[in-house]
């Protein structure tokens, strides 16, 4: 009986009950849409990390042995580099010669730059393929990226360089997860840990560590170690790599993304420590940093950016 009388119940309420509209239905799925877009958008710029971070900055001390990117302004910015057909990629300082060098890929060269971005002197690059990324390891002594077959190339440049020929020069092919025009985008030099950084643009986006080239003592064998660190490469809330720059001073690593508009300092253990925003209105900046492609920092700690289309900038902290 009491069976009976609940089913009742439970009927006449389902019949007091209005039917959905199609129309109501509609503008469900509508917004249910609009909301896993905005997941998938906010998960594929990496928003959520970042609110974090910036949210956790508002109250942690400046830490005085870090690089605090957020203390720098743009002091020259958006100018041209005058005299080039095709677009600079990657940047390095050169502490001996206090200068800049810089690499094209189209028509590859490496270019000489003068801190406020003038063109020194132009090196032909016969057999590099895609060069996309040149750091300075030592005296004379370059490191030159092919991004597609994931070669690093060791050169010797001196004050009369006017032609390096890829098939003179120490060579490591790496090969791992090739993937075409996503591959070794940035560069970077540990000269006391005898590292080197090696920056996957995306798909994945990767830092890898390189010991062991170039070779210290040709009479030896060949020892070349490649190390991740997936912990450090999760933590990077940003969307893609384009230059890599290591301070010595400091032990951190300045990771550069050109479609985020950011450069990021990581500390030790792989932690986002700082950023400097490459957008209008941040750190000075009247226009938005196009497409950054290179970051170096010489070592008084200025920070230099190259973009396309052959753009120079120069941050300072005040």
């Amino acid at each position: 009986m009491q069976c009976w009388y609940l089913n009742r119940l439970i009927n006449l309420e389902l019949a007091s009950m209005r039917p959905v509209s199609r129309s109501t239905v509609f503008t469900l799925c509508i917004v249910l849409v609009a909301l896993l877009a905005c997941g998938v958008a906010a998960q594929h710029f990496r928003m959520p990390e970042r609110i974090w971070f910036h949210l956790s900055q508002q109250w942690q001390p400046v830490n005085p042995d870090a690089i605090n990117l957020g203390e720098y302004r743009a002091v020259l910015q958006g100018k041209a580099i005058e005299g080039l057909e095709d677009d600079v990629s990657a940047l390095t300082f050169d502490p001996i010669r206090k200068s800049l060098f810089t690499v094209t890929n189209k028509k590859a060269e490496l270019i000489e730059l003068s801190l406020d971005g003038q063109i020194l002197r132009r090196i032909a690059l016969v057999g590099f393929g895609d060069a996309e990324a040149v750091e300075f390891i030592g005296e004379n002594t370059y490191v030159i990226t092919d991004e597609r077959q994931q070669r690093l190339i060791k050169v010797k440049v001196d004050d009369n360089t006017r032609v390096q020929d890829a098939r003179d020069a120490e060579q490591l092919t790496l090969g791992i997860n090739p993937s075409g025009n996503k591959g070794f985008e940035g560069l970077a030099y540990d000269s006391v840990g005898k590292r080197l950084f090696v920056a996957k643009e995306r798909d994945p986006m990767l830092i890898y560590e390189v010991r062991g080239f170039p070779q210290s003592n040709p009479q030896k064998p060949y020892a070349t170690h490649v190390v991740s660190n997936p912990r450090r490469d999760a933590r990077l809330f940003v969307r893609d790599l384009s230059s890599l720059q290591f301070d010595e001073r400091t032990g951190h690593l300045l990771a550069l993304s050109d479609e985020s508009k950011l450069l990021l300092e990581l500390g030790l253990d792989g932690k986002p420590i700082s950023t400097l925003s490459l957008k209008k209105g941040q750190h000075g900046l009247t226009r938005s940093v196009p497409q950054a492609e290179g970051v170096a920092m010489d070592d008084e700690g200025t920070i230099y950016v190259v973009s396309e289309p052959n753009l120079f900038y120069v941050f300072k902290k005040p």
